[in-house]
């Protein structure tokens, strides 16, 4: 399966949200495209596209973020929504996503991610 991961680009987001990612389970199962890894910027809107699920960490808000959740939307791509503890989401993310939901640490964003794409 094909993942694509949405963040801010605020924040430590190498560190805090790929680190964790790349050295999962789900990294071993699955294709996880991180659109700023290795400092890379990559053309999201044509890989989002080809994606089976979009992960969004929406602690942040970010235009960027809302422009790949909309493409996502479009392409019919499923969307699950994560923010930290703490944090306030955009009331508009429910609009796009069924799946908004709290973490206070990366392995349980890990385990709902993969319980999204065995869902699927």
């Amino acid at each position: 399966m094909k993942i694509f991961i949405s963040h801010s680009t605020q924040g430590n987001y190498q560190e805090e949200l790929y680190a964790p990612l790349r050295n999962s389970e789900l990294n071993k199962n699955h294709e996880i495209i991180l659109p700023h890894e290795n400092g890379q910027q990559v053309e999201t809107k044509d890989i989002i596209r080809d994606c089976d699920l979009v992960v969004a960490e929406v602690s942040s808000p970010s235009f960027g973020q809302g422009v790949e959740l909309g493409w996502a939307d479009a392409s019919y791509v499923t969307i699950i929504c994560f923010y930290k503890s703490g944090t306030e989401p955009s009331p508009y993310l429910a609009s796009l996503s069924e799946n908004v939901s709290t973490y206070d640490s990366m392995e349980e964003v890990i385990k709902k991610i993969a319980e999204a794409a065995d869902a699927l």
